[in-house]
C-alpha cells in the first residue's frame, strides 16, 4: 500500500492492527479528492490561527490602569447616562483610561470571535473526515490503508487542536480580555448604550464564546462532542467502527515513536511531536466517546505503552499532552482503570 507499511499484524494483546503511516508524505488518490479539498480548505487556514494565537498578549495593561482608577457611578434611574464620581470629575484622564481599554479589547474579542469560528469549521471537517473513514462497506483499519491523505488529515486536525489548546491554556489574558469585555457591555446595555463591538459580537454570540474559552481545552471538547454527536446521529453505524478507526491511529503512533527503525524514516523532526500530539488526540477522543473508555482492560489502546512512550521524551514536549490526559478524558478515574495506569499519570 505504498506510504502505509504494516508492521505488526496484531500486538500483545491482541488489540488490532498496527501501521506505519507516512504522515509526510500521503497524497490523496481521486477517491479522497473531494472530502480532501473540502478538509485542506480548513486547514489551509489553521497555521495563521496557531500564530495569531502565540502573539496574543491581551489588553492586561489597559485593563488594570481602568481597574486602578476611580470607576462612574450609576444614576439611579435605569437607562440614564452614568454619572462621574467626584474623583473623576478632578481626573478626567479615567474616561481616557476605559475608552483606551475598550479600544484594546475590542480588536482582541474580534480576534477570539475568528478563533471560535474556526473551532465550528473543524467540527464540520473533523465530521466529513470520520464519514469517508469509516463508512462501509471496508472496516476503518482497511480506510486508513486505502485513504492515507485522509488519515494524514485526520492527523493535521488533532495535532492543531492539542498545539492551540497547549497556546490557550498557558494564556491567561484570552479569559481576562474577554471577561472585560463582557462586563463593560453588561454595564452599557444597563444604560442603554449601543457600542460599535457589540454588532459583531452579540449577546448570544458572546455565551457561546464565553461557553468555549471557559473549557480548559476548547478545541479537544469541541473536537470530542463533535465525535460523540456523529455516533448518536448514525445510529445505522457500529460505533466499534469509529472507536476501531481511533484505537489504530493511537496504535500507528505509539509503533512510531517507540521503535527507532520507524522514527528514522522521517525527514521532518518535528513529526515525532506531531505524531504525540495526535497519540494523545485518539486516545481523548476514544476515552469520550467508548462506552467504557481508552483506560479499562477491554480497551483496544495499550495505554501503558502509550504513557511511557510519551515519559521517555522530553518533559518540554510531553507534559501539556499529560495534562490533556490526566484532566481532559472521561474515564481516568473510573474504577475499571489500574491503579498501575493511575499511578503513571501522577
Amino acid at each position: 500500500m505504498g506510504n502505509l507499511l504494516k508492521v505488526l499484524t496484531y500486538n500483545e494483546l491482541e488489540q488490532g492492527p498496527n501501521f506505519f503511516l507516512d504522515f509526510e508524505n500521503a497524497q490523496p488518490t481521486e477517491a479522497e479528492t473531494a472530502v480532501w479539498n473540502q478538509v485542506n480548505a480548513v486547514l489551509e487556514e489553521s497555521q495563521g490561527v496557531l500564530a495569531e494565537l502565540q502573539s496574543y498578549t491581551g489588553a492586561g495593561q489597559e485593563i488594570r490602569e481602568v481597574g486602578a482608577a476611580p470607576a462612574p457611578l450609576l444614576s439611579p434611574q435605569l437607562g440614564a447616562t452614568p454619572l462621574l464620581s467626584p474623583q473623576a470629575i478632578q481626573n478626567p484622564g479615567d474616561l481616557r483610561l476605559q475608552e483606551r481599554a475598550w479600544s484594546a479589547v475590542c480588536p482582541l474579542v474580534a480576534k477570539l470571535k475568528r478563533f471560535y469560528e474556526f473551532s465550528l469549521r473543524l467540527e464540520n471537517a473533523l465530521r466529513s473526515l470520520l464519514e469517508a473513514l469509516t463508512c462501509p462497506p471496508y472496516p476503518p483499519t482497511q480506510h486508513l490503508e486505502r485513504e492515507q491523505a485522509l488519515a494524514k488529515q485526520f492527523a493535521e486536525i488533532l495535532h492543531f487542536t492539542l498545539s492551540f489548546d497547549e497556546l490557550k491554556m498557558t494564556n491567561p489574558a484570552i479569559q481576562n480580555d474577554f471577561s472585560y469585555y463582557r462586563r463593560t457591555i453588561s454595564r452599557n446595555r444597563i444604560n442603554n448604550l449601543q457600542l460599535d463591538a457589540e454588532s459583531e459580537v452579540n449577546n448570544e454570540m458572546a455565551n457561546r464564546m464565553s461557553l468555549f474559552y471557559a473549557e480548559a481545552t476548547p478545541m479537544l471538547k469541541t473536537l470530542s462532542n463533535a465525535t460523540t454527536k456523529f455516533v448518536s446521529e448514525n445510529k445505522t453505524l457500529p460505533i466499534e467502527d469509529t472507536t476501531d478507526c481511533l484505537s489504530t491511529m493511537a496504535c500507528v503512533c505509539r509503533v512510531m515513536l517507540e521503535t527507532p527503525e520507524y522514527r528514522s524514516r522521517f525527514t521532518n523532526t518535528e513529526t515525532l511531536l506531531f505524531c504525540m500530539r495526535v497519540m494523545v488526540g485518539v486516545i481523548i477522543l476514544y476515552d469520550h466517546v467508548h462506552p467504557v473508555g481508552a483506560f479499562a482492560k477491554t480497551s483496544k489502546i495499550d495505554m501503558k505503552g502509550c504513557i511511557k512512550v510519551l515519559k521517555d521524551q522530553p518533559s518540554t514536549s510531553t507534559e501539556g499532552l499529560l495534562n490533556a490526559l490526566r484532566y481532559t478524558t472521561r474515564h481516568l478515574n473510573d474504577d475499571t482503570t489500574s491503579k498501575q495506569i493511575r499511578a503513571l499519570l501522577q
